[in-house]
């Protein structure tokens, strides 16, 4: 447990502290979100209705910046090599790593995503529920993210493939929770939304380190 969590740390620490970390994604969110008044209009009744699902969305892109480093540089330094022959079963392994990434970068950004939506024009009373949306929804993003970047090891531009590869797994998640927070602001049942989400969220954790671990391997033989 110890050797997990000195992983789970260093992870924590690299996503935070090469590359930007949490400093690109929030800027990443925050930019786009302040964007969003001039594309839109700024009339605040029609920014209220699409604030929501805007802070939704952008939360989806923002997970996609800072995949192709979550197994690239221990590629490339050989310390996935080191990993593969530790004391821990590389399926754990990699669920850590996109568990810290998550920690890191996702968890904080569900902080962001309340904020920006009420910033926009959102009801108070949504907040709780994008909140949860934005936690189980980052959750997912990080475990099939961390399968594209996890496939694309070793590839020429890797940062594009790894985006080609996990927006086709990002839409469910988009989708289940973007039609719960709308089914909550028209006053409809939201529930089902939601716990597709955490199905989808829950898959994808139980699924995904299997896929990335079998990438890993075949990036290495």
């Amino acid at each position: 447990m110890s050797a997990a969590l000195r992983l789970l740390r260093r992870e924590m620490a690299i996503a935070w502290g090469r590359g930007g970390g949490l400093m690109v994604t929030g800027g990443f969110f925050a930019g786009a979100t302040l964007l969003l008044p001039l594309a839109s209009g700024p009339e605040p009744e029609r920014l209220a209705q699409i604030a929501p699902g805007a802070a939704w969305t952008v939360l989806a892109l923002s997970a996609l910046l800072g995949l192709e480093r979550l197994f690239e540089r221990d590629f490339e330094d050989g310390a996935l090599d080191l990993m593969v022959h530790s004391g821990l079963p590389l399926e754990f392994t990699c669920a850590l790593k996109c568990l810290g990434h998550w920690l890191a970068t996702g968890a904080p950004l569900a902080l962001l995503a309340p904020v920006a939506a009420i910033a926009l024009g959102a009801s108070p009373a949504l907040a709780p529920l994008l909140f949860a949306c934005a936690l189980a929804g980052g959750l997912a993003f990080a475990f099939t993210g961390g399968i594209g970047a996890a496939l694309s090891l070793g590839a020429r531009r890797g940062g594009l493939l790894t985006a080609v590869i996990v927006l086709p797994l990002f839409v469910p998640p988009v989708i289940f929770g973007g039609g719960a927070l709308d089914a909550f602001t028209t006053g409809l049942p939201w529930r089902a939304g939601f716990a597709l989400l955490g199905a989808y969220a829950a898959a994808a954790v139980a699924l995904g380190p299997l896929a990335m671990a079998a990438a890993c391997r075949n990036a290495l033989s």
